[in-house]
């Protein structure tokens, strides 16, 4: 059985589907514990501690967007060569930090100006520094449309956010974090040597990658005036966290999301677990958030872990509604791109996390904003392969913006046989 046949048991990361029995799941979770065991047990080597770690004063040596140093990976795909980049972004108190990432360069030779850039910004993959996707055997899997992107000629950048590889905790789901670091990664990017990078970028990305694109990209112009953004991908971004945390309260995947932003806001911004908190779910709490979320393995281990989490592990009927949690994740929720800034979305129609009607929901409010919003709706697809599914079209779509042509006029949501196609505007 294949990684993907494994994976597609499971709705959405960490979810499963309710049709099946929860004693039949466990078989099959022990199952495929003792299958993956010694396969996925692993499947976090590579890269060295020190590497993340820098000294204060190499930390301190630089502006944000410059690299710290890098380093050479194997098993980039097609002839291409990548690097693990460390590089200098800005924390949430206005501090110099470390962020690290990966570099990779396609084989043809840069044009004139420079090679034309993709920022893929990943989903979630946990909130402890191991669970970096840099340090991830798949990592170059786990980029949807890379080899397209690389055929074509075009560099791409992935971050891993700050606090993932780097020292933690992540500051999970927290837009301006995520979206200096995404911009970050670009300009380290346009420094590496010989990669000829060039100063035309689009953003890409999926679900916790898609809040972190939204928010770069409303971010781009006065953060990293020097670089010019073409467009934003985005694949079931996360745009409404309230209704993220209050419509998923009963699921599997929502309990995760849920932990993991109370595990990691209440380090960041310094917020008490315990007045929303039942006291008897805190060791669940705190296991999960040292728990990655990348491979199958990963997957049938959380869902071990928190198997004790009801929607009774809260001490609050509605955290969203509860202060200072409400007024955070307002902060927290992307508004609209600038004029300017065209956005392509594809959202799967069967995705039981973010779901369809969220997401056109923002689609209509950037048509308002912008009037340049182009949507995909994907029948039959759930979460976790919306952005694999999707990649053509994105990549399509960002190759045009990154070759100067305009985004149509216009906003439309699609199917994806192009059957029906209603206007936002």
């Amino acid at each position: 059985m294949t990684h993907h046949q494994l994976a597609g048991m499971f709705d959405i990361r960490g979810h499963i589907p309710s049709r099946r029995s929860r004693a039949s799941w466990v078989k099959r979770s022990a199952m495929l514990c003792l299958a993956l065991w010694i396969a996925c047990s692993g499947a976090r080597a590579g890269g060295s501690g020190a590497f993340y770690d820098p000294d204060p004063a190499q930390l301190s040596d630089g502006p944000a967007g410059s690299l710290i140093r890098y380093e050479p990976m194997a098993g980039a795909p097609d002839g291409s060569q990548a690097w693990r980049i460390l590089y200098r972004s800005i924390g949430l108190q206005g501090q110099t930090i470390a962020v690290s990432g990966v570099a990779i360069v396609p084989p043809t030779p840069a044009p004139p100006d420079g090679r034309p850039v993709v920022a893929w910004a990943h989903p979630t993959t946990g909130v402890v520094p191991r669970c970096a996707p840099s340090l991830a055997l798949s990592l170059f899997q786990d980029i949807p449309g890379l080899r397209a992107l690389l055929a074509r000629g075009t560099m791409v950048v992935a971050t891993d956010y700050p606090g993932l590889g780097t020292q933690g905790p992540h500051p999970y789901l927290v837009g301006v974090s995520e979206g200096r670091a995404v911009l970050d990664a670009v300009r380290a990017a346009w420094r590496l040597p010989d990669a000829w990078a060039g100063r035309r970028f689009a953003i890409w990305g999926h679900s916790q990658g898609g809040h972190a694109a939204l928010f770069a990209g409303a971010m781009a112009s006065s953060y990293a005036p020097q670089l010019l953004l073409t467009g934003v991908a985005v694949a079931a971004p996360a745009t409404d966290l309230k209704a993220l945390i209050q419509r998923n309260a009963n699921t599997d995947g929502g309990r995760n999301i849920t932990a993991m932003t109370m595990w990691s806001w209440s380090r960041i911004y310094g917020l008490p677990m315990q007045p929303v908190l039942q006291p008897d779910a805190t060791p669940t709490v705190d296991a999960l958030a040292n728990e990655c979320v990348e491979s199958v393995f990963d997957i049938v281990r959380r869902r071990l872990t928190g198997r004790s989490l009801t929607q009774s592990f809260l001490r609050v009927p509605q955290l969203a509604q509860q202060q200072p949690w409400k007024d955070l994740l307002a902060q927290n929720t992307p508004g609209p791109l600038p004029p300017g800034v065209p956005l392509y979305i594809v959202q799967g129609a069967d995705d039981t996390l973010v779901e369809p009607d969220i997401t056109s929901a923002y689609a209509r409010r950037q048509c308002a904003a912008t009037g340049s919003v182009e949507m995909t709706v994907l029948p039959g697809v759930g979460h976790a392969y919306v952005a694999r599914d999707g990649a053509a079209g994105a990549v399509d779509w960002m190759m045009d913006r990154l070759a100067g042509h305009s985004a149509p006029k216009g906003c439309v949501i699609r199917d994806g046989s192009a059957a029906k196609i209603e206007a936002l505007s």
